[in-house]
């Protein structure tokens, strides 16, 4: 996961996810130079590191925030800078 978080981009994408409501790729890619293929590829990675979780409505795939999985990773993170 920590690998998944250390892209840049990866970290933007999570950053337009915060607002705790569900996006397109079209809405996450409006703003940015990148295409829907780039974005695509991000997501990917991170859904396979489980910080976003894919919806289908109607056609359409959109992304949400896996917020237990990111409190998870604030726990272990914690816990090695208490150490």
């Amino acid at each position: 996961m920590f690998a998944a978080l250390g892209d840049p981009t990866r970290l933007a994408l999570l950053d337009k996810l915060t607002a705790g409501e569900a996006r397109s790729i079209a809405r996450l890619t409006v703003g940015t130079r990148l295409t829907r293929q780039a974005i695509t590829k991000h997501l990917r990675v991170l859904a396979d590191a489980g910080v976003v979780r894919s919806v289908k409505v109607g056609r359409e795939s959109q992304f949400a925030l896996e917020l237990e999985r990111l409190d998870d990773a604030k726990a272990y993170l914690d816990r090695v800078s208490r150490h």
